[in-house]
């Protein structure tokens, strides 16, 4: 009987990229792309690809720490992966600061939302899974 994983398979594991919801005083930070053309100027988590041999949590602690300058505690996963296109799958979690003050080094620009500027946000599609459960986490806005 064949082994699942033979010689055919190699290579055919999808390729984890982490999202974190970094959440301070009940707002979530968005970043802006900037890149690739057709997602610029929309809003997501920040975060980015796992690497080879390094687990998702210390993939998303670097990626922080490279697009925003941040150090930070990654905590629990958000419910549901995401597929992307390219066997790319989209996992994200919540995110603590410990330290620094987030800046745009990778993208166009950082947004801190409540609920209602989350749901308004221009959010790449993938986000989308999580508004539901991010907004339980965030500030309501007053009502007017």
């Amino acid at each position: 009987m064949p082994d699942s994983h033979s010689a055919g398979s190699i290579g055919s594991d999808p390729v984890l990229v982490v999202a974190g919801a970094l959440i301070a005083d009940g707002l979530l930070l968005l970043a802006q792309r900037s890149r690739p053309p057709e997602l610029a100027g929309m809003w997501e988590l920040p975060g980015g690809k796992v690497e080879p041999g390094e687990s998702p949590e210390a993939a998303l602690a670097r990626e922080l720490r490279e697009e925003l300058g941040v150090e930070a505690v990654v905590g629990e996963q958000l419910s549901g992966d995401v597929d992307l296109a390219g066997r790319l799958v989209l996992r994200a979690y919540r995110v603590e600061l410990v330290s620094g003050t987030p800046e745009p080094l990778d993208h166009s620009d950082l947004r801190w939302v409540d609920a209602r500027g989350l749901v308004a946000a221009d959010l790449v599609d993938a986000d989308r899974t999580w508004v539901p459960e991010l907004s339980g986490m965030l500030r309501q806005p007053e009502p007017s």
